[in-house]
């Protein structure tokens, strides 16, 4: 299978009708509210199309209608659509926005599947609107080269789609390596920031953002959540990268409010609604609405935790520290079986590591471990809580873990995040901490995509972290223009199974690398 990043460049044709769809949502700065589309007499996907949830033989596809349609995929291993599949999906309507998700099983392993999306008037399926084409590679089932990157942050403090630097370049940058997926670490969006129509920068320059309505308030009402979702892909880049790179999304506390913990009442004048779980449960089903994921576990609270496993190299462990939290505090309780990550949580993780037979094992992590990220004057955000002795508060359902992962003699372990907006590399050694009952590992970290760029936060020497690298804004909140835009890179070696981790940032530089060793300890 090729790796050569100009085989992306030479799919063009695949994505022509992502083309198609993104000529049609190209908005000036002027405009204040929601593209008023004029509807034709087809349905159109004019938001893209997605794929998720790859596995060795199956796969989601995900494609939003601007009005009632049956939703109809055909797949093929060839671009010409010789021979395709026909795959009947969901009839899209209000009740999710006009979103849908179709099932894909069956697929052969480790091929390019080549996919486009069909919307069809559902009382004339004779009148379909323009297909969108897309691709994604289904995992192997022997050892082969992996690819995947990952990041997260998009479109916050106020920095949106900037039409002068031509939007969310990024992707662009991003979709040309050709990964195998794209792992988002959470702050998909920011529904806690609105997106001015312009913003003036230090040096008198103006900074011009497209908008909407939705967009012009924090989000509180399910349509509010929702619009957040179609404002990113308002953006051209955005959803070509989608219809070549299937994802894995996690989500942090920007999807819902900044720094938002259950059972959380608001004192923010900007709210109507202070209750932080009832703005939880609509951003969790718009959240669900709009990603190629499979419907979040009817367990009460709506579980999107999960493990997805690609071939006999990798599994990726996709945390969700937020939804069992406990709430943010100094930290310093000497008992905290809630934490960060909940009791039944801890258990499923502890069990499905212990499971897992794949060399790496990538805990996707939505905050970081060691970095002190606070919230307010007294209390914290993340793990840690800035008193580098013995564990405490959050620090507590960590060392277990840690612990776990020791004495089940559990290797291959590495932790990615994003959530601080910069980018660096730690390694956790116990001869330098308080806790010392674990083995060495790995953190790190990337991001923004497209946000604010903020300086490095202290680390926390409970777990003993020390700093390989870091790179980081001096200034809070430096825009996009002015750099610190990261994405990670990670590469899996089929033959040697060696784990090679790069710090990117836009412009496609690599800020640094480091190879890991399979089934080694302490490297």
């Amino acid at each position: 299978m090729s790796r050569d990043p100009k085989n992306a460049i030479e799919r063009r044709t695949v994505l022509r009708g992502s083309a198609v769809a993104s000529a049609a949502l190209v908005l000036p700065s002027s405009v204040a509210a929601a593209p008023a589309l004029a509807l034709s007499g087809r349905p159109q996907a004019r938001w893209g199309i997605q794929a998720g949830d790859i596995t060795t033989s199956s796969g989601l596809v995900w494609a939003r209608s601007d009005r009632r349609a049956r939703m109809l995929v055909e797949t093929s291993a060839t671009e010409s659509f010789r021979r395709a599949r026909r795959w009947h999906g969901p009839l899209l309507g209000p009740g999710t926005d006009f979103t849908g998700r179709t099932a894909l099983r069956g697929l052969p392993p480790g091929e390019q599947i080549y996919y486009r999306v069909t919307l069809a008037d559902p009382d004339d399926p004779r009148r379909t609107g323009e297909p969108v084409y897309g691709t994604f590679r289904t995992a192997p089932v022997r050892r082969a080269d992996v690819r995947f990157l990952w990041s997260g942050d998009l479109a916050g403090q106020g920095w949106g789609i900037n039409p002068d630097r031509g939007g969310f370049r990024i992707f662009s940058e991003m979709r040309r390596l050709d990964p195998d997926f794209f792992l988002c670490s959470g702050d998909s969006i920011y529904a806690d920031a609105p997106i001015p129509a312009s913003v003036t920068l230090p040096d008198g320059r103006i900074w011009r953002n497209i908008t909407t309505e939705e967009k012009s308030k924090v989000a509180e009402t399910l349509a509010e959540y929702r619009g957040n979702f179609r404002y990113n892909l308002l953006d051209t880049h955005l959803r070509a990268f989608n219809a070549q790179v299937p994802s894995i999304t996690q989500w942090d506390d920007h999807e819902v409010r900044n720094n938002w913990y259950p059972g959380q009442i608001l004192d923010d004048p900007r709210y109507t609604e202070k209750n932080v779980d009832v703005l939880a449960a609509r951003a969790r089903r718009a959240w669900s609405e709009y990603f190629p994921l499979s419907t979040p576990r009817p367990d009460g609270s709506g579980r999107v935790y999960r493990v997805q496993r690609h071939g006999p190299l990798l599994d990726v462990f996709v945390l969700d520290m937020r939804t069992y939290r406990n709430a943010n505090s100094p930290g310093q309780q000497p008992d905290d079986s809630a934490g960060i990550l909940g009791v039944e949580q801890l258990a499923w993780l502890k069990r499905e590591l212990s499971r897992s037979r794949a060399v790496w094992k990538v805990i996707a992590a939505d905050l970081p471990l060691g970095l002190v990220v606070t919230d307010g004057a007294t209390n914290f955000e993340a793990v840690a809580q800035g008193d580098p002795g013995a564990p405490l508060g959050r620090e507590l359902q960590i060392a277990d873990l840690l612990r776990h992962i020791k004495h089940r003699r559990i290797t291959g372990t590495v932790w990615l995040t994003a959530d601080v907006h910069y980018t660096s590399a730690q390694r956790y050694v116990p001869s330098r901490a308080a806790f010392t009952d674990f083995e060495p590992f790995w953190e790190f970290v990337s991001g923004p995509l497209h946000a604010g760029g903020f300086p490095a936060l202290k680390l926390d020497g409970t777990f003993g972290p020390e700093q390989a690298f870091v790179k980081a804004p001096t200034k809070p909140n430096t825009p996009p223009s002015e750099g610190g835009q990261y994405y990670g890179e990670v590469e899996i070696d089929g033959g040697s199974a060696e784990l090679t981790v790069r710090l990117r940032e836009e412009g496609g530089a690599v800020l640094f690398t480091k190879a890991l060793r399979p089934g080694l300890v302490g490297q």
